[in-house]
């Protein structure tokens, strides 16, 4: 019987209840740390649903950025998944907004750390990003483990800042501080949503089904499905080889135009809009849809991940036409679409 507790910061959003739901299936007890403590019974019912124990699961209330409020969530926990920071749909602006962002990632990453010092905790697993990996100066074809974003680089926007900064603070700390960590660097994170309040990474999912764009644009990104992501938090924990790894959760590069076909196959009465739009109007639309200025300057580009260090711990990423479906089917279910 297995009768570890895992510590898992920002238990509520996509990624994080998706590593506490894979955490139970494999017999862990969790400690999840929320902000709003009404989210409890949302998750439990959740959690229920999927016939899960909610009694080896506990919720307790944690703003990262309190020091003591982390020390005091995490005692008697084994293992760490630091998965909490800020990811806005749209980026910010203004400077108070942008530095905001950046150091409520950075506190809250060096406060688990600090607490995880304090209570005898060695081995931490921290979700950053592939964009820690892509947004090097250097334009490539396919990144792998290696690779690092620029950080005061042209392609670097608050977001892809507030990860490097946090990714380079940890593993400065763990370094100093003979922390065992392993970073997780998930693609576009699709899959099935578990309620209503589904957090950024499906809007382009959303976006297709409530057809909100007549065309789509010339647009393609590595995908990974949310449950993937959370088993290879766990199984980079169970394994010695994944200690002072940067390990890539993605499956693989598609085009929005081939998740717009792959949709349209599975629900042909929602006459999805499948031609490809032309960039100059993605571009002219962006003044419009801020969602499209990310993305302008990588119309038309294929950036591929290596993955194979992740495949070599045995982890197993489900098809992405699986993931596309799932995460429709859900969006569907919840009546958001």
């Amino acid at each position: 019987m297995n009768n570890k507790k895992i510590f898992v910061t920002g238990a509520s959003g996509f990624i994080g209840s998706h590593c506490v739901i894979d955490l139970l299936e494999h017999g862990y007890q969790v400690v999840g740390t929320i902000r709003d403590m009404s989210r409890e019974k949302t998750l439990r019912k959740i959690f229920s649903k999927l016939r899960l124990d909610n009694d080896k699961v506990n919720f307790k209330k944690a703003d990262l950025k309190n020091p003591e409020a982390v020390l005091s969530a995490m005692n008697g926990c084994d293992g760490i998944f630091h998965v909490a920071s800020p990811v806005p749909i749209i980026q910010p602006k203004t400077r108070n907004e942008i530095s905001e962002i950046i150091k409520v990632a950075k506190l809250g990453t060096l406060n688990v750390l600090n607490a995880a010092i304090k209570q005898g905790v060695d081995r931490v697993i921290l979700t950053s990003s592939v964009t820690t990996i892509f947004g090097s100066e250097q334009e490539k074809t396919t990144y792998n483990s290696s690779d690092w974003a620029d950080y005061e680089g042209k392609n670097a926007n608050p977001y892809s800042k507030s990860k490097i900064l946090a990714e380079q603070a940890a593993w400065n700390f763990c370094d100093k501080n003979l922390i065992n960590l392993t970073t997780i660097h998930p693609s576009l994170v699709l899959g099935p949503a578990l309620e209503a309040d589904y957090g950024s990474s499906l809007e382009a999912i959303i976006k297709i089904l409530r057809k909100e764009l007549p065309f789509i644009p010339n647009f393609g990104f590595e995908i990974v499905d949310v449950r993937d992501t959370a088993s290879l938090h766990r199984i980079a924990m169970e394994s010695p080889l994944a200690i002072g790894k940067r390990l890539l959760a993605s499956k693989d590069f598609i085009w929005f135009k081939s998740i717009a076909e792959i949709i349209d196959s599975y629900y042909p009465e929602r006459n999805i809009p499948k031609k490809v739009m032309p960039n100059l109007l993605t571009k002219a639309l962006s003044y419009f849809v801020p969602e499209l200025r990310q993305i302008t300057k990588d119309l038309g580009k294929e950036k591929r991940l290596d993955n194979q260090e992740s495949i070599k711990l045995g982890w197993a990423p489900r098809r992405l036409e699986e993931t596309i479906i799932d995460s429709a089917e859900s969006l569907i279910q919840l009546k958001l679409v």
